[in-house]
């Protein structure tokens, strides 16, 4: 009796690094990239306790004022560590200062820097161009939120992958090239509790422009055609910034 032969499945190669575009024709690589992680709660009549207990925290941080809840305040945190938000930045939150607040866990928002593959200097990228844009003295503002694109997205061709996404990074290289806002985009695959694929910071020294740029995406294909969710939106004042280390500036 003849039998048909299965083939055998592609076999599937688990890869953990970043790849970002080669130099003088040798890829890049590297198993190391930053997470950030914005905690909100409320209930806040003082913040100067608060911003005293980040800043003695030692923790890489900025500390935002809530714009839409006159009581609630933001903390967005940095490590190449997650182990620290499991460990000094929870001290932090259960601790004095924080401790009597309300946690708003809808806004919890954690990711970690990815790189695209065509990234001119791969480790400046993942680990000090977002600790550039989210400490920066002039970047006054700040409008965070997640998302999820539709399914149909991960479906395209890579090619057409690739042209929907250039879409979207001219209109935000416009912004940023007339130094309007910046953007500290993060996956979150498998760490937001809501299944949402990315964060997105927009950050800038005034509130329009952020506003305008989120606009101006709306007309792109990707976010008109294969976005299924977007936000909640946190909008913050900056009320602190850790002060940016010597070796996170740009390189020369």
């Amino acid at each position: 009796m003849h039998t048909e032969e299965r083939p055998e499945p592609e076999r599937f190669a688990a890869d953990i690094l970043e790849h970002g575009g080669p130099v003088r024709g040798q890829p890049q690589t590297l198993d190391r990239r930053l997470f950030f992680q914005l905690q909100v709660f409320t209930g806040s009549t003082d913040t100067v306790p608060l911003v005293r207990a980040v800043r003695e925290s030692g923790l890489e941080a900025v500390v935002y004022a809530d714009v839409n809840d006159p009581r609630g305040v933001g903390v967005l945190a940095m490590t190449e560590d997650p182990e620290v938000f499991a460990g000094a930045a929870r001290s932090l939150f259960v601790g004095p200062a924080f401790g009597s607040l309300d946690p708003l866990p809808e806004f919890t928002m954690l990711g970690r820097t990815y790189a695209t593959g065509r990234e001119p200097d791969l480790e400046d990228y993942l680990l000090r161009k977002g600790r550039r844009n989210a400490l920066n003295p002039e970047h006054r503002w700040a409008v965070w939120y997640p998302l999820r694109r539709l399914g149909a997205f991960n479906r395209l061709p890579r090619s057409e992958q690739g042209r929907i996404m250039a879409e979207h990074a001219t209109i935000g290289r416009a912004y940023g090239e007339a130094g309007y806002a910046y953007d500290i985009r993060l996956e979150c695959h498998g760490l937001d509790r809501h299944d949402n694929e990315f964060v997105l910071g927009i950050i800038g020294r005034d509130l329009v422009p952020l506003s305008k740029l989120i606009k101006d995406m709306r007309a792109t294909r990707q976010t008109s055609e294969f976005m299924e969710k977007m936000g909640p939106f946190f909008v913050g004042r900056v009320l602190y910034q850790s002060a940016l280390a010597d070796d996170q500036r740009p390189p020369k």
